[in-house]
């Protein structure tokens, strides 16, 4: 979920040409819950193999990722690690709405109504070990690296920007700002609803006239991951209330560290352990994994692992001309 700060966070038009040739460490989970809230079939089922494996992440990943790479943007993808303890109320509610969508989900589809079907299921989305394990699996064959974090996966993305191995962070949500990104790029998964997007840190902290310290507090009192904020906030009067110096009166009663809460976004657990390489794809490897394993469409398959090539050749070239 994240914490809300639309109201109070702008972000600039983006087009994909000004991101060609940019390295962008993308939130991984952010990105693969839109592949499975989006490619599902009109009563909302997710696409699956004739043994009932979930598809719909594999296909995102693989068609999403050609699409970046042909267009000359190198993507990195960034695994959640172990959440944090003060996240479990996070992921317990979450499981609850997911529960009470599926049961909205299977009545709906039950009394044919196709559009709120579909709607419900969009909220039912779940990863399995399994599904994590494919998509990482995948990744490997298309020769795109991905990382596992500690911890938070924004947090490990963030901490690439700042060594410069990435221009920006691939996220829906503002959690990265909180961590420190420079730049966030929305709407990356290409999906025709989403648009694209630049949110830069500087910007929104010089016209709110705040600091990333109070950006942090302002979501503590609206409500982060691991914090349930304080009831009648929203961005709004967070910001007001942060401003006015408030925020420590605010939290009092509020049943939560408020420095604790600071820390995980000010301090989080990252790792260097790890290798940013574009490799060749592996076209036996994904006719195998997705055509044998997963049922995919071998012609489909082996058009997509040409495009791929083809993409990753730009990418090369661009990577050798950056030389000379």
């Amino acid at each position: 979920m994240g914490t809300n700060l639309k109201d109070i966070v702008s972000q600039k038009d983006l087009t994909l040409k000004e991101l060609d040739g940019k390295t962008i460490a993308v939130d991984a989970l952010n990105q693969l819950y839109m592949f499975l809230s989006t490619i599902r079939q009109p009563d909302g089922t997710l696409l699956m193999d004739s043994a009932g494996n979930t598809t719909s992440h594999l296909s995102g990943i693989l068609y999403r990722t050609i699409k970046l790479l042909g267009y000359g943007i190198r993507p990195v993808y960034v695994f959640d690690g172990t959440p944090h303890p003060l996240k479990a109320a996070e992921l317990a509610r979450r499981r609850e709405v997911k529960l009470e969508a599926e049961a909205e989900w299977v009545r709906a589809k039950k009394e044919g109504r196709i559009e709120d079907a579909r709607k419900h299921a969009q909220r039912t989305s779940k990863f399995t070990p399994e599904m994590l394990d494919d998509s990482k699996k995948l990744l490997d064959l298309m020769g795109v690296p991905w990382i596992q974090a500690k911890c938070e996966g924004e947090a490990q993305c963030v901490h690439l920007c700042r060594k410069n191995e990435a221009w920006a962070v691939g996220s829906q949500d503002y959690d990265s700002l909180l961590f420190g990104a420079k730049r966030v790029v929305k709407g990356l998964s290409l999906s025709s609803h989403l648009e694209l997007g630049l949110i830069e840190l500087d910007e929104v902290l010089k016209e709110l006239d705040i600091t990333r310290e109070q950006l942090i507090d302002i979501a503590i009192l609206v409500g982060t991951d691991f914090d349930p904020g304080v009831k009648g906030i929203g961005a709004k009067k967070g910001l007001r209330a942060v401003k006015e110096g408030k925020t420590e009166e605010l939290v009092k009663d509020a049943g939560f560290d408020l420095q604790e809460i600071r820390d995980i976004f000010l301090n989080p657990p990252v790792t260097d352990d790890y290798k940013i390489e574009f490799k060749t794809a592996d076209p036996d490897g994904l006719k195998d994994f997705l055509c044998e394993q997963h049922d995919f469409s071998v012609e489909r398959i082996e058009k997509a692992t040409l495009d791929l090539e083809k993409a990753h050749q730009k990418i090369s070239q661009k990577t050798l001309n950056q030389w000379f």
